[in-house]
């Protein structure tokens, strides 16, 4: 792997998760697709593309500024889950698969985070 960020676990789980919510949000109606829709896979993908660009090239506090926004990036995913559960775009099962993903996914940052000093 050439660059610094594909050898980080948390950016491939991330990565994974975002495949993940990019598949789930093509079973949400027709209509959202400019709404939850667009929004939930912005999110997802902004939480990969925040860890890969903090993490080349930049100062360890840039490093933590970027990753600090995928931070806020998966727990905006959160709040969609709960959006799309709520509104009966998702059941139960699929809201505990991807929330329980995306709470490993943000524990991870969280320690990446705080271990640069």
């Amino acid at each position: 792997m050439a660059f610094k960020f594909e050898n980080l676990i948390v950016w491939q789980k991330a990565l994974a998760f975002d495949d993940d919510i990019n598949k789930l949000v093509k079973s949400f109606p027709k209509d959202e697709i400019y709404v939850l829709t667009s929004q939930m896979k912005r999110a997802a993908d902004s939480i990969v593309l925040n860890i890969a660009e903090g993490s080349t090239g930049q100062t360890n506090p840039e490093f933590k500024k970027f990753l600090s926004y995928a931070l806020r990036s998966a727990i905006e995913v959160v709040a969609c889950l709960h959006i799309a559960k709520k509104t009966c775009f998702i059941n139960q099962d699929i809201f505990q698969d991807n929330y329980s993903k995306a709470e490993e996914i943000i524990k991870m940052i969280q320690s990446l985070r705080n271990s640069i000093k």
